[in-house]
């Protein structure tokens, strides 16, 4: 058994981890589930151990992050995180649970049919939270913008001006006044809910401009600005959500990974293209 490879699928959820095995040269069989942290994963390592084997983990890409890939690799173990989209399935198979997902990957991981991830490195993962949490601010900030227009337009307050939300706007904004108090007091609350809004995403954006020059891509980002209309928070995006550009072999593999691929259902002479879902 010395020469043998163990590939074990993990099936990794916020509390429970589902264990399966795949032998080079056997079965397919389902280890158990243990607990969702990492010292659990640890024993069940060592108990593997004593059957004197190679180990090489995959488990599916998901909400659970790098924790479990970090570890591993750390620890001198392979480990590969399978991209969720391209891991094949049979269109017959409407059973889903923890332990078959375990042993599928495990299965399709011996027969080499797992497509991995780029897994990103510490940087590049906490500079990419900090983009996706001015992103979240920005949406934060829209919507209150929307829910305050739509109260005053269903009492009829029409800005008068051309530019919503600028110095005017906010000046003619408190100058506002609603028939009934309740009607003051959601106005606002609302007005509140926008000036707090925007000032999470100036504080945001302040940070990532602090941080960049730390940043080992922050060449690439002063790159990526030099093409027209890219912006400084656009160029850090991109170079936060992509990485690094060499990995794409072909511009159709970036465009595939940026979802600007359009789907098609062709047959003989007939072409049916669809539109850009982008989902990459």
């Amino acid at each position: 058994m010395s020469n043998n490879v163990l590939y074990v699928g993990l099936d990794v959820h916020k509390n429970s981890i589902d264990v399966a095995i795949a032998a080079t040269d056997g079965e397919v069989r389902h280890y158990g589930r243990i607990d969702g942290d990492l010292k659990s994963l640890d024993k069940v390592i060592r108990k593997l151990h004593s059957k004197g084997a190679k180990f090489r983990f995959a488990y599916e890409a998901g909400p659970c992050g790098y924790q479990v890939y970090r570890h591993l690799v750390v620890r001198g173990y392979s480990c590969l995180v399978a991209a969720p989209a391209l891991i094949p399935r049979r269109p017959g198979d409407r059973i889903k649970c923890d332990r078959r997902d375990a042993l599928t990957l495990a299965r399709l991981f011996r027969a080499g049919e797992l497509t991995a991830i780029c897994v990103p490195d510490g940087d590049d993962e906490a500079m990419r939270d900090l983009t996706r949490a001015r992103e979240d601010a920005v949406h934060v900030a829209r919507e209150a913008k929307q829910r305050t227009a739509a109260l005053l337009l269903r009492h009829g307050r029409r800005y008068p001006g051309k530019t919503a939300w600028s110095r005017a706007h906010w000046t003619w904004l408190q100058q506002q006044g609603m028939e009934h108090p309740a009607q003051q007091i959601v106005l606002q609350e609302y007005l509140d809910a926008v000036r707090l809004a925007n000032d999470r995403v100036q504080r945001l954006t302040e940070q990532i401009r602090e941080l960049l020059p730390q940043w080992r891509r922050a060449p690439f980002v002063a790159a990526y600005q030099a093409l027209r209309g890219v912006s400084l928070i656009t160029a850090v995006t991109i170079a936060a959500e992509v990485g690094d550009l060499n990995r794409f072999r072909k511009p159709k593999e970036l465009m595939a990974y940026l979802g600007l691929v359009p789907p098609e259902h062709s047959s003989g002479t007939s072409v049916r293209r669809g539109r850009i879902t982008q989902t990459g």
